[in-house]
């Protein structure tokens, strides 16, 4: 950066450690010249503040840090782009718009100074003027004449004093004189000047003269004008420093050969220029655990923040890590609204935009075929984020929403105007009269919806429905309503597995489980959110959460009140990696940060987008719009009120069956009579098997645990329902 002030650590001698080891570095730079390898044993100390410096007007200067060992190829040579990236058509526009925005900033910032401007002028002027008639005055008194005289006077030497008196006397008249001739000069040449001139040569002489005597007379360390853009500051890092910092933090042994920390790559900028990177090798024995409980040590010896410093694992080596440092602490630097606000179409076949990472590269995620959960203490912008990826999803017309709100807060009201059903709090409240019995009408609706999708699926030939997968074409098809993907968020999830009545407990922890399993290959998306990942629950209950909890494919964890807590979330595995919710920064500056766990082989660090509650509002006023023009609004948007009979009996029995493909009828009978007691409290095994019998399942015999009784297979209960509603061999 051009404009940034340098900020160096305490300097390091390091042209001693360089003629220690000249020998070293002829022999590497010879090896490298004839077989294009150098050592990872060397590190490059380049200059990093200057953007505008090519590395060839720099001249990369080979430091040997230690001795040769195995050889690694190197690395292809990066190519300064032809046209900048910040030049470049598909960013133009932000960097015409940033560079207005600057000069605007600066203009007003000196206009509303200006007075203040005019005030230090007319003082410096008036100084300058001052110290130029003292400095004349000076040159024309001689100055220091004195002493030339009063030391010929002190010796005796009389003519050598009268020789001194005689020429200053000369010197005296004659600049005297000078000066006479210049103040003679301005008296007639002024009035002259002000008479004969034209008006715009006065004005541009007087200017001159102000500002030049200004100049002359402003203070030391002053300016006239004040900073509207004041330069970043960052430290300039290079391999000594790197070193000094593994050391420091008990990470290798300078004075040992096997506990030395070497380079296994040269010291760059990164590729946006943000901070500094380089590949570190640890003495072997140390691993990633090892740098991983370091990094504030490690922030400590860069002396930067540790908020600065990223570390993340290589797969070449458990030895090996990138060391990143920033600038500047990229997580307190707010990524701005969400581009959502534009409140076009989205879809939900294409990612969403969640915010940017340490790095400042914008993250996304894929929903399809995924499940989310986010958490996070109170108050750190988990419902924020939860519902930015929900107002992603409400600006696709074909997706239905099912927002279920156990804290009934008002952060999810507004997307009444959308969600085919909406479920608040867990007591009779305003926004909800019976929440728990419209919960097991919606799971009930879900699993049949899953079934029903399943079915179409299977009836559809393959050139429409390759690999009996959805697809977005299908999801979109007018013809097949039933086949839209669908999107279940559960906000403070875990307050519907804490209810006073433990049969529901139980009731809606298997249906979520199985909606879970079996959902995502039907196109159904599931997004929970909570504060308390554990210790919900016990027995079957606390499992059945465990499981649900712990079968989400991508985590999100915010800002988590200890390492447990953060575990629950993201999970061991990423904790094992160095990812620790409870060990990101605090403040109102870093909410909505967190890690993204799972997503991809790498977990960033992201500054989430911002949709605030007006935000909020006017995406899905937008989203009602567009689901209005093309008629897909459904359920409670659409005025339809959620209705439940008494049961569905061969929706029930798939319920319970899980991912059993057949079962006997004492079997089912149990089951139902266990999740479901409200239900099927007492029912018999004949019960079921007349019910199911009447609505056209066949019973066959079933051969289970080395049995064979009377049961009915899940195959036979999906083509029913597919009889029953109408889908069965629906093609067209």
């Amino acid at each position: 950066m051009t404009e940034a002030v340098e900020h160096v650590a305490d300097p390091i001698d390091l042209d001693a450690h360089r003629t220690r080891r000249d020998d070293t570095a002829t022999d590497l730079a010879g090896a490298a010249a004839s077989t294009e390898l150098v050592s990872r044993d060397t590190a490059y100390e380049v200059v990093l503040d200057d953007d505008e410096t090519t590395d060839a007007e720099l001249g990369k200067v080979l430091v040997p840090v230690d001795s040769p060992a195995l050889p690694v190829a190197v690395a292809e040579a990066a190519r300064v782009p032809i046209v900048p990236v910040h030049l470049r058509p598909e960013n133009l526009r932000v960097t015409v718009r940033r560079a207005l925005d600057r000069a605007g900033h600066t203009a007003l910032f000196h206009t509303v100074r200006a007075p203040w401007y005019g005030a230090k002028l007319s003082w410096f002027a008036g100084r300058g003027l001052t110290r130029l008639v003292r400095s004349q005055l000076r040159w024309w008194w001689v100055p220091n004449s004195f002493a030339l005289e009063q030391k010929a006077a002190d010796a005796g030497e009389l003519k050598e004093w009268e020789k001194i008196h005689r020429q200053l006397k000369a010197t005296r008249l004659w600049r005297g004189a000078v000066l006479t001739a210049q103040n003679i000069g301005l008296l007639i040449g002024a009035p002259i000047a002000w008479n004969a001139a034209p008006a715009a040569g006065l004005a541009a002489a007087g200017a001159a003269a102000v500002a030049g005597l200004a100049h002359y007379g402003r203070p030391a360390g002053q300016t006239l004008v004040g900073t509207a853009v004041v330069a970043p500051r960052f430290r300039k890092l290079n391999s000594d420093i790197v070193l000094r910092a593994y050391y420091a933090a008990g990470l290798g042994n300078p004075n040992r050969a096997d506990q030395e920390v070497r380079f296994g790559s040269a010291m760059s900028r990164d590729a946006r220029n943000t901070g500094s990177q380089v590949l570190v090798d640890l003495p072997y024995g140390k691993g990633w655990s090892d740098v991983a409980n370091a990094r504030e040590k490690i922030a400590s010896g860069l002396d930067v923040h540790v908020n600065q410093v990223f570390l993340t694992p290589d797969k070449s080596s458990s030895r090996r890590h990138m060391l990143f440092v920033a600038d500047r602490d990229p997580l307190a630097v707010a990524v701005g609204r969400a581009d959502l606000l534009d409140c076009k179409p989205r879809s939900i076949w294409q990612a969403v935009k969640l915010g940017n990472d340490e790095r400042d590269a914008v993250v996304t995620l894929n929903l399809m075929w995924n499940s989310l959960l986010v958490g996070a203490q109170p108050r750190k912008g988990k419902t924020y984020f939860a519902r930015l990826v929900a107002l992603h999803a409400a600006l696709d017309p074909w997706v239905k929403l099912i927002v279920v709100d156990g804290k009934n807060s008002p952060d999810w009201l507004a997307f009444k105007k959308v969600a085919h059903r909406t479920v608040f709090g867990t007591h009779p409240n305003p926004n909800d009269d019976d929440p728990i019995e419209h919960l097991r009408a919606i799971l009930d609706e879900i699993l049949a919806h899953i079934d029903k999708v399943n079915s179409i699926l299977t009836s559809l030939p393959v050139d429409m429905c390759p690999e009996g997968k959805l697809t977005e074409a299908l999801a979109r098809d007018p013809r097949y309503p039933d086949l839209r993907v669908l999107l279940l968020v559960m906000e403070e999830f875990q307050v519907y597995f804490e209810t006073e009545d433990q049969a529901v407990n139980k009731e809606i922890a298997a249906k979520l489980s199985r909606i879970q399993a079996v959902g995502p290959s039907a196109g159904v998306i599931i997004e929970s959110s909570l504060q308390k990942p554990s210790g919900v629950g016990a027995g079957d209950v606390g499992r059945l959460f465990n499981r649900y909890r712990d079968n989400h494919s991508t985590r999100f964890a915010l800002k988590c009140g200890n390492r447990i807590v953060s575990e629950a979330v993201l999970g061991g595995d990423a904790y094992a990696e160095g990812f620790d919710a409870s060990s990101l920064p605090v403040g109102d500056e870093y909410r909505g940060v967190g890690y993204l766990y799972g997503a991809s082989d790498h977990t960033p660090t992201v500054r989430s987008k911002l949709a605030d509650g007006g935000d909020a509002d006017k995406i899905l006023t937008a989203a009602r719009q567009h689901r209005e023009r093309l008629g897909t609004l459904t359920g409670q948007a659409a005025g339809e009120e959620l209705e439940r009979g008494s049961r569905d009996v061969l929706a029930d029995v798939l319920v319970v069956m899980g991912p059993d493909s057949a079962a006997h009828w004492d079997t089912i009978a149990g089951r139902l009579a266990d999740q479901m007691p409200e239900q099927y409290d007492g029912t018999t095994p004949e019960a079921i098997s007349a019910q199911a019998r009447a609505l056209h399942v066949p019973s066959v015999n079933v051969k289970r645990d080395g049995a064979v009784r009377k049961g009915v297979k899940a195959d036979d209960l999906r083509a029913a329902m597919a009889r029953r509603d109408g889908t069965a061999g629906n093609t067209e």
